[in-house]
């Protein structure tokens, strides 16, 4: 999506007014500069507040960072959050009917937890997600629904989402739909991306934003957001989303190609029970064809997460779960291939590297003399025949057009002062007798 694009969209009005200026970055704010405060309408669908809680534990930046106004370049975010709001009630409910009707006086943005329910088919009553009563809707339309009576979570997602500068999923539940949209539900649950539809364009032009997981990432969340917004402010790059509106620098790359138990794979060595620190594939892990970074992110401030802890991959940030995963924790049946050529294979690059290994944990002094000078052992093994064989092609191969360093430290004279304490006690007792 091109910049232009995002400038030009139709309903910019909605957000900063008809007459606001332009703004640094043609997107609104003052002449003089960017915009100094935006809200955040957090809305929960069907869901079990688990978004919630990973992204108050995000570090990278935090949403303390965020509220603060502390990080440069961006606004101060005013959070509405159903749990973490001091105000309740018709209190807490005011800001989201001025938003809709454009008496708000700063740009918002809609943040969904949770799958969408099909509820909008229930005309007067009847709900599987309730937020507010019929009073709390804006003025300016009309209630789908009489005072006293519970307003729909989809009323209010259908009524935020034109105005908005950006509408953002957080978690499989309103990205995909996830569980409450999975075999056997009767809610007929959907995505936030489902709902709106593929022509949905927020007030600045942006189509939905996902950033899936269940729970996700913290940091995933917060870092979207600030990127977001930095582009928004004018002061940063315009940020790289893949096909499905997933920010492509977080969901680019696949579980298995960062885990900590790749190397495992590649010498086809894999678990045989929970708990083992080898692969997980045989165990039910899906990491090949999963997009998503815990591996080399952490769940929280960069520590732990599935694999890291030895939960095998179960697909909670694809499209496709839980259904396309299920059953969990059986091996998927492209491990039986995969896996199959990894057994083969590996078992010989493991020897191969073990000889390796064992060359490179002696220094080139031992090699001269015989001998390593290691406490820790009673007995050092000695290479064999073979790896020496092939230890000598190795280093051919290895020192091809350049030196042979490790035959040039061969040469080297043996320290005098090699086994110190041994010589000193020679010396005394020489001088004794």
């Amino acid at each position: 999506m091109s910049v232009g694009a995002i400038q030009k969209a139709p309903h910019a009005g909605k957000v900063f007014g008809e007459d606001a200026a332009m703004g640094v970055g043609g997107l609104g704010g003052t002449e003089t500069g960017p915009l100094s405060l935006l809200h955040v309408f957090w809305i929960a669908g069907m869901s079990c507040d688990g978004c919630s809680v990973a992204v108050t534990g995000a570090t990278s930046p935090s949403v303390e960072e965020l509220l603060m106004g502390s990080i440069p370049g961006l606004p101060r975010v005013v959070l509405h959050h159903p749990v973490l709001s001091v105000d309740a009630g018709h209190g807490f409910i005011r800001p989201f009917a001025k938003a809709v009707d454009g008496t708000l006086g700063a740009p918002y943005v809609i943040v969904l937890e949770g799958s969408i329910p099909d509820d909008q088919r229930f005309e007067r009553e009847g709900y599987f997600s309730g937020f507010g009563v019929g009073e709390d809707w804006p003025e300016s339309l009309t209630s789908p629904r009489a005072p006293g009576q519970p307003l729909r979570v989809t009323d209010w997602v259908k009524a935020m989402a034109p105005g908005a500068a950006a509408a953002i999923a957080i978690g499989t539940c309103a990205t995909w739909g996830g569980i409450p949209a999975a075999a056997g539900n009767v809610t007929g649950s959907m995505s936030l991306m489902d709902f709106l539809g593929k022509d949905y364009r927020s007030a600045l032009g942006v189509p939905v934003i996902n950033v899936p997981g269940c729970s996700p990432i913290g940091d995933n969340f917060t870092e979207t957001v600030a990127a977001v917004l930095l582009f928004l402010q004018g002061v940063g790059p315009l940020p790289e989303f893949d096909e499905l509106g997933r920010p492509a620098w977080l969901f680019g790359e696949t579980v298995h190609r960062h885990c900590v138990r790749a190397g495992y794979y590649e010498e086809g060595v894999f678990a045989d029970d929970y708990g083992d620190q080898e692969c997980l594939v045989d165990l039910g892990c899906w990491g090949p064809i999963v997009q998503c970074n815990i591996t080399e992110r952490g769940a929280i401030n960069h520590m732990g997460g599935c694999m890291v802890a030895g939960g095998p991959c179960i697909g909670c940030t694809m499209p496709g779960f839980p259904d396309k995963f299920s059953p969990f924790y059986k091996s998927p049946p492209g491990s039986l291939i995969s896996g199959g050529i990894a057994r083969t294979y590996g078992a010989g690059i493991r020897r191969l590297r073990r000889m390796s290994m064992r060359s490179a944990n002696r220094e080139s002094l031992w090699d001269r003399t015989g001998e390593v000078p290691s406490g820790w052992a009673l007995e050092h093994a000695k290479p064999t025949t073979a790896a020496r064989a092939v230890g000598f092609f190795y280093k051919r191969l290895q020192y091809s057009g350049s030196v042979d360093q490790a035959k040039r430290a061969g040469k080297l004279p043996v320290p005098e002062t090699m086994n110190v304490l041994q010589r000193t006690d020679r010396s005394t007792n020489e001088e004794q007798t």
